[in-house]
């Protein structure tokens, strides 16, 4: 007997990072700086240079003065007159487009991922989603789902290669999937409260909507992402606006940000169509008919919170759930969404700030799976 020396197992070594030149390593930092500044390139420096001076990022072969050199090539940065007269710098929707994916990189390689991550419905048929099953050739498949390969192997398993023959019997289709396509609102609260209590809770947000909206710009074109930003007042943003993004001296008009939301979702021609709200705050403001403000911080006001749940029922009747991600953990505002929730039917996450994004990326998956019949 032949003594077999082939073993399988594990090797274990140590740690070695991958390897990064000089203007990588400071572009990861960078990107991270500029989200947290809002996009201002100056202060963003100002920062890397303090991390430079306790870290010791450089050494004199490169320097941060060698990294903006080199932001300038690359096309990351570029110069600008304001409309003062003066000059200053600031990033490009290159940089723009790299936040975004690194973004997407931090939250959704934290998700544990099986199959192909798509969502589809249940029933197997003419689809644009193949599944890697295979199936016999049936009257009336469409010939480009015949899998090629298979049905030539089976051909000369069945007949040989001297006598090479293809029947209809050797003809193989790929099962596909419907894909269902998604409308998602996602609302983010810019009250002046994101920021209080010496906590940044703007930040996370920004993040997490940039790397959905990654997501779904390269993953699942077919899908529409609208973002929302809601204080006194709610209006829409694009997606290259998001990395700028800043608090204000706002209350919280959550009422304005869903009428906006439903608003949108009712000119999207998709079946499937969802909110995603990201509050830490209590509704505090509404906008009265005659224009003026009604505003009432202390507690939850009975009006206020009544035109809430008015909407969440509204957004029920329309079909449209809203999953809300609740920063804050106070037990009278718990008590609040929970109420909020049972009205529209939706979900609700009671959640501080870590973790935030990789919750939304796994509903926003769960409910891509799911057909909400309209």
């Amino acid at each position: 007997m032949k003594n077999n020396n082939k073993r399988k197992g594990f090797v274990f070594k140590t740690y070695e990072a991958e390897h990064q030149s000089p203007f990588e390593k400071l572009f990861e930092i960078f990107k991270e700086l500029i989200t947290h500044t809002s996009g201002d390139f100056d202060e963003a420096i100002d920062w890397l240079r303090s991390l430079d001076k306790e870290y010791k990022l450089t050494d004199e072969n490169y320097t941060i003065d060698d990294f903006i050199e080199d932001l300038k090539k690359k096309g990351y940065i570029k110069e600008e007159v304001k409309g003062d007269g003066t000059g200053g710098t600031k990033i490009t929707p290159k940089t723009e487009r790299a936040i975004r994916q690194q973004a997407l990189n931090h939250i959704f390689g934290k998700i544990k991922r099986s199959g192909a991550g798509n969502h589809k419905s249940k029933s197997p048929g003419i689809g644009d989603e193949h599944t890697g099953d295979l199936r016999a050739y049936q009257f009336g498949d469409a010939l480009d789902k015949v899998s090629v390969t298979e049905s030539i192997r089976n051909a000369q398993i069945n007949n040989g290669i001297d006598n090479f023959n293809l029947t209809e019997n050797d003809l193989v289709v790929e099962e596909t999937m419907h894909k269902s396509q998604m409308s998602t609102v996602l609302m983010i609260d810019i009250s002046h409260s994101m920021i209080l209590y010496g906590e940044d809770r703007i930040t996370p947000a920004k993040k997490v909507a940039m790397a959905l909206a990654e997501l779904i710009t390269t993953r699942y074109p077919k899908d529409t992402l609208d973002i929302i930003v809601f204080g006194n007042d709610a209006w829409a943003i694009k997606i290259k606006d998001l990395p700028y993004l800043q608090v204000g001296p706002y209350h919280t008009n959550t009422v304005a940000g869903l009428q906006l939301a439903m608003d949108l979702l009712r000119r999207k021609r998709n079946t499937n169509k969802q909110i995603f709200m990201i509050t830490d705050g209590k509704p505090s403001c509404l906008r009265l008919p005659d224009g003026q403000y009604y505003k009432n911080s202390n507690g939850l006001d009975r009006y206020i919170v009544n035109k809430c749940y008015g909407m969440a029922q509204q957004a029920r009747k329309l079909h449209i759930p809203i999953t809300t991600f609740m920063i804050a953990q106070d037990p009278y505002l718990m008590q609040f969404i929970k109420a909020f929730t049972k009205a529209n039917q939706g979900k609700a996450f009671y959640t501080g700030l870590k973790g935030l994004g990789e919750m939304i990326f796994e509903d926003y998956e769960t409910n891509r799976k799911k057909r909400i019949r309209g």
